[in-house]
């Protein structure tokens, strides 16, 4: 409800910095800025992940592909976390 109310606020408001720069990472194919994003974009993002197609008439993204998108979101930092420890300790 917050992205509805107060689109415009950073998402650093809601997310860690992990979660916020993984999930910019994997869905811009770019890295993340120094300053986050909006709540909106974010949510955005998240949802994609979760099946929200994110076209000109579809308006805001709905708690089940937001749920389902946090969850893949999980997985993302999880991932990246991984891969800097395995580089880390020399692997690969």
């Amino acid at each position: 409800m917050i992205g509805r109310d107060c689109p415009e606020l950073p998402c650093s408001l809601i997310l860690d910095e992990e979660e916020w720069q993984a999930v910019y990472l994997v869905a811009r194919q770019q890295p993340p800025p120094q300053k986050p994003p909006t709540i909106n974009e974010m949510l955005r993002m998240i949802a994609g992940f979760g099946g929200f197609l994110n076209r000109k008439g579809d308006g805001m993204p709905g708690s089940q592909t937001i749920w389902i998108g946090l969850q893949r979101s999980k997985d993302f930092v999880l991932a990246i976390n991984a891969k800097t420890k395995a580089d880390s300790l020399g692997y690969g």
